[in-house]
């Protein structure tokens, strides 16, 4: 009786495997679907500074469908010369200025960023002046990092900020 059923259940397991294996998937529809009706999304570039940005080879704004991603922006003049040398806090607020023109390019503002990160030579000059983001985000912080390291760039460069952007429709 035992071998009888031992044999059964192999026999089942067998057919269940073969039928299984051998069975063609389905297509989803509704997958195909959204396929055919999802539009072709081409990289949108923008460069800020385009002969800085071409001699240190970065675009500074990367825009594909409802995202855009903003490159480190520094404390820097048209020529790519550092400014405000010694001065965190100024430097920050002209990243800041930089990164307007990137969203207002995009039609964007700073309550469409989602994602902010900071890159500083020194976190805690950073620390006492970044009560200045609260007049940058109005609504909402965005997520993101602050990040003290070794050195950017630049020599005299003390901070960097990069962001990402989510525009609704």
């Amino acid at each position: 009786m035992k071998k009888i059923r031992a044999w059964i259940t192999a026999t089942c397991i067998s057919v269940f495997l073969f039928t299984a294996c051998n069975t063609a998937p389905q297509p989803n529809a509704n997958a195909e679907k959204e396929n055919k009706e999802a539009p072709t999304e081409t990289p949108e570039y923008f460069l800020l500074r385009p002969e800085v940005e071409k001699a240190y080879g970065y675009s500074h704004a990367v825009k594909i469908g409802n995202d855009i991603k903003i490159s480190g922006a520094v404390s820097m003049d048209d020529k790519g010369n550092l400014t405000a040398l010694g001065n965190l806090e100024q430097q920050m607020k002209n990243c800041y200025a930089d990164l307007e023109k990137i969203l207002q390019h995009y039609n964007c503002t700073f309550d469409d960023v989602v994602v902010e990160n900071v890159f500083t030579t020194n976190m805690q000059e950073f620390i006492k002046v970044s009560g200045y983001r609260n007049s940058i985000y109005k609504k909402q912080f965005p997520t993101g990092t602050w990040l003290e390291v070794k050195g950017l760039a630049l020599v005299g460069q003390l901070i960097e900020i990069d962001m990402e952007v989510h525009k609704t429709k």
